[in-house]
């Protein structure tokens, strides 16, 4: 039997740092998935420039702070 897993949005990130958020997700055996906006879209609707991730809501405290950790990393300031 599966668990009923209920999911809230994480955040969009450009493709290879929701990768690399997706990976420490995994590793932190947290629940989660995506969706990419494809070419069309990306064309004709501005807001989608990337992959939005959604992650289970009883744990979004815990993925907020792999996904700020991930940026920061990430970020060339």
């Amino acid at each position: 039997m599966s668990e009923y897993v209920r999911s809230t949005y994480l955040g969009q990130y450009t493709d290879e740092v929701a990768n690399m958020i997706a990976g420490e997700l995994e590793a932190a055996q947290i629940a989660w998935s995506y969706k990419q906006a494809g070419r069309f879209t990306k064309i004709f609707f501005l807001g989608e420039w990337g992959t939005r991730l959604f992650v289970d809501a009883d744990r979004i405290d815990e993925a907020k702070r792999i996904a700020e950790q991930v940026v920061e990393r990430t970020d060339p300031k």
